[in-house]
């Protein structure tokens, strides 16, 4: 099992987890935050971890050691990101270090807040770096 480093752990630790929810990490690499968020919210929840790259999401299945049903992983770009027919939506998603949320790319990030947006329950809330160690993103603009 892979250890999380100090930055990570703090963010994990940040997040408003309980057991049954349903979590999105975006820019998951290899999965570590995401292994440990589902290990947080139980059997009863589901994390999915979304990254864009191909070799990240490779190794993140490589490193799988959850019992199915409760963590996934998927490749995607944030702004591009979509339910899948009959997904459930997410009560909390979480970003860190993702290029499309760090405002250097403003119709960029619109087009991701959107995605993440449509992507969440109506009380979903959405957390990226930039905190101490993380805030959170207002989606009602």
């Amino acid at each position: 099992m892979q250890t999380l480093s100090p930055r990570l752990a703090a963010v994990v630790d940040a997040l408003p987890l309980s057991p049954g929810l349903r979590v999105l990490e975006f820019g998951c690499g290899p999965g570590a935050a995401t292994r440990e968020v589902a290990r947080r919210v139980g059997p009863a929840g589901f994390v999915l971890g979304v990254d864009r790259s191909a070799k990240a999401i490779e190794q993140a299945l490589a490193q799988e050691q959850s019992s199915p049903g409760t963590l996934a992983f998927r490749r995607s770009t944030i702004e591009a990101f979509e339910l899948e027919p009959g997904e459930q939506p997410y009560d909390l998603a979480f970003a860190i270090r993702v290029g499309a949320l760090d405002g250097r790319h403003p119709d960029l990030e619109q087009q991701a807040l959107a995605r993440i947006a449509a992507a969440l329950t109506p009380t979903g809330q959405l957390f990226i770096d930039g905190g101490n160690p993380l805030r959170e993103l207002d989606l009602t603009r």
